[in-house]
């Protein structure tokens, strides 16, 4: 019986990409990427092949290898698995890529910012300070070659092949042996005399002045060089300076190196250093903290580099969001980030929170939602708007709070679009219809007619016939004048969707009552929308060919592009509108009429039951009403931009008193006359059913 002894390569976790090594490290290690077999998340793996008679650069190896396993900190490569057997050796870390390649790469995008150097210097110099001041050990390594850079533009420290204790345990420092690395040792390590006088970190910071020398100027080409800065910031310079003197007593310790950059003004001194330190401790600071710093973040964002910014504040935003209740303050760094994402990035990472974050009772975070939902629309489908939206935002309908009302029928304007058939026709009118007719704020019966201008292109052609009219009609009767102006731009913005015989029977009707309006505005555009659909039904008069192609939207199904034609005319309906009906609302936040003011036009009893002369008139009362006459809901938002560039409506979006005189004196002359045709009506109701009752008596 034959056993057969398993391979263990081919039974590691991890495989590397067939590609040719990274770079050309100089040492033992060759670095190729790999990536995970089960997963396939992408790693780095050090690879060293044993060959015979190199059992100096084996051990060299294999120390390195201890050293990656038991060396634990956040700014030295990350180890995640290793194998060794009798030829080879694999060190798998997190994925990185040399600092060579990456400040080239960086320099042929456009060039490394200060910023991010001044924190890679900073990691790498903290890494240092703890290997020197918490280990006891010395790098004896630290160059170029040894810094690597991951995903997040963070700088890690590795090359540990040449470490040794700085107790002198385990004998000194192991030799290199290879003059692309041992042209960073200090000049002290030439003198064999042991007079010089040093510290145990003047030779890892002599190399470090070296790195800092490299990151700026490029290849060392002599050690001579490093007495010319060069590139070297000026904030950086005498730092720099101390770490290549003559003498290594006076080199400074890591920490007061790092110190020293830190003080007011220094090289380190800056926001992107501060961000980074913050979110590092994020988990131990106080809530009040974690607030103000979130609040600031947006701000900053855009001078941070992309990829620290998709990887490692975007999970730090995430985390706060899920474990540390950071609230609404998260949303605008969120959406800030998340234009760095792909859209399979963004349906990944932020579409569940912003699911989430729809339940949420908080207030603050509902209208933050609600004002950027710009920003994340475009990545929501259908189902998830109708199943896991929706439900939640027309909470915000019945909100108590007008600006909370206002932002929900904003937001209609982009979810509509998204809305099925159900949530669009029928509970999405509903609201609507009752907004219309019994909020409270006239701004905000205002913009429910400007949205459904807006949305109506959307609706099914049975809804579009049952409601538009009747909702447009309905706006020309409020007492508040930009609510008037909004109905008739209603009208205009959805011409398309109107048969001629309700653009003559019923429209026009309402608009003619609209020349003598007390306000100038609401008659001038009252005037325009006589013009434009008199000029229609012309048209139609004198070619009655091109009735089919005037009526062909009336019927059609709900299209996004069927309002174009109208769209140049209903500019009105979403900019500079918020702002101005937020001011209104804080100004007369009790001035607004209620429901009780509005003039009703209730339908005639037996309408359907009148002589042929009466048959206008009830007809155009129903329809009216039957908008009137649906359960609907509550909003707020954007039609007052429109009178903001009239002559009688005031700059700081309040309406006059003179106005308002004369709008309750045009009502009240309104339900006079209301009151006398109704009375007419009557009159004849009993005058002609005598008649027919003596009549039937002869017969």
């Amino acid at each position: 019986m034959w056993f057969f002894a398993r391979d263990p390569v081919r039974d590691f976790p991890f495989e590397l990409i067939p590609e040719p090594p990274e770079g050309g490290l100089p040492g033992p290690w060759a670095l190729h990427r790999g990536r995970k077999k089960a997963t396939g998340s992408p790693v780095s793996i050090f690879v060293y092949d044993v060959k015979p008679g190199a059992e100096e650069q084996t051990q060299v190896a294999k120390a390195a290898f201890k050293r990656f396993k038991t060396l634990r900190h956040p700014n030295i490569l990350a180890y995640i698995d290793g194998l060794e057997t009798e030829k080879c050796l694999h060190v798998v870390t997190e994925a990185v890529t040399p600092l060579g390649i990456y400040l080239k790469a960086r320099v042929e995008a456009g060039g490394l910012k200060e910023l991010e150097i001044s924190w890679g210097l900073h990691q790498i110099v903290k890494a240092l300070s703890f290997l020197v001041n918490d280990c006891s050990l010395i790098h004896n390594n630290v160059c170029m070659a040894a810094v690597f850079v991951d995903r997040a533009g963070e700088w890690k420290l590795g090359g540990l092949d040449y470490m040794y204790s700085a107790q002198g345990n385990g004998g000194g420092p192991p030799r290199k042996g290879i003059p692309e690395l041992e042209q960073y040792d200090p000049p002290e390590l030439a003198d064999s005399s042991g007079r010089v006088v040093r510290e145990k970190w003047s030779a890892d910071m002599w190399r470090l002045g070296c790195l800092i020398w490299e990151v700026f100027n490029g290849p060392l080409p002599r050690a001579a060089a490093l007495r010319n800065p060069g590139k070297i910031p000026k904030t950086l310079v005498p730092h720099y300076c101390e770490l290549v003197g003559a003498n290594p007593k006076v080199r400074p310790n890591p920490a007061r190196f790092l110190q020293n950059c830190r003080a007011p003004g220094g090289f380190m001194s800056n926001r992107f250093v501060e961000t980074n330190l913050f979110l590092e401790e994020i988990q131990i600071k106080e809530p009040a903290e974690k607030q103000k710093f979130f609040q600031e973040l947006s701000k900053s964002l855009d001078a941070f580099p992309e990829d620290f910014c998709r990887h490692k504040v975007l999970p730090q935003l995430l985390t706060a969001f899920e474990f540390g209740n950071a609230g609404a303050v998260v949303l605008t760094p969120l959406f800030k980030v998340g234009k760095f994402l792909s859209a399979e990035e963004y349906q990944q990472k932020i579409i569940p929170v912003v699911v989430k974050m729809f339940s949420s009772t908080d207030r603050a975070m509902r209208i933050r939602l609600l004002q950027q939902m710009e920003q994340f629309i475009q990545y929501l489908d259908e189902p998830t708007v109708n199943t896991q939206i929706f439900p939640h935002v027309v909470h915000g309908f019945l909100d108590t709070n007008p600006a909370i009302r206002e932002q929900t029928v904003k937001s209609m304007l982009l979810l509509a679009p998204k809305l099925n058939e159900a949530n669009l026709n029928v509970e999405l009118m509903k609201h609507f219809a009752r907004l219309q007719a019994k909020d409270e704020q006239g701004p905000i019966r205002c913009n429910t007619t400007v949205c459904l201008g807006k949305i109506g292109s959307y609706l099914s052609a049975s809804t579009r016939h049952r409601v538009l009219t009747s909702a447009f009609s309905r706006a020309t009767r409020d007492p508040f004048a930009p609510s008037r102006v909004a109905g008739v731009l209603g009208f205009a913005a959805t011409h398309n969707l109107y048969s001629m015989n309700d653009c003559a029977q019923k429209i026009l009707p309402v608009l003619c009552g609209l020349t003598v309006d007390p306000e100038k505005s609401v008659r001038d555009q009252a005037f325009k929308a006589i013009r434009s659909f008199l000029s229609k039904l012309e048209s139609v008069s004198e070619d009655p060919t091109q009735l089919e192609e005037v009526e062909k939207d009336v019927h059609a199904a709900s299209s996004p592009g069927m309002g174009g034609a109208a769209a140049s005319w209903a500019g009105w309906a979403v900019t500079g509108v918020s702002s101005l009906t937020s001011k209104l609302i804080r100004s007369h936040p009790t001035t607004a009429p209620t429901e009780t003011n509005i003039p009703q036009r209730p339908t005639p009893e037996g309408h359907w039951e009148t002589q042929e002369e009466d048959k206008d008139t009830a007809e155009d009362s129903s329809t009216a009403d039957r908008w009137d006459d649906e359960d609907w809901g509550s909003l707020e938002q954007e039609a007052e931009s429109v009178l903001a560039q009239q002559d009688d409506w005031s700059t700081g979006g309040q309406v006059s008193r003179a106005s308002q005189v004369k709008a309750e004196l045009a009502r009240k002359k309104r339900e006079e006359r209301r009151r006398e045709m109704e009375a007419k009506r009557a009159e004849r109701k009993v005058a002609k059913g005598p008649m027919k009752l003596g009549a039937r008596k002869l017969d």
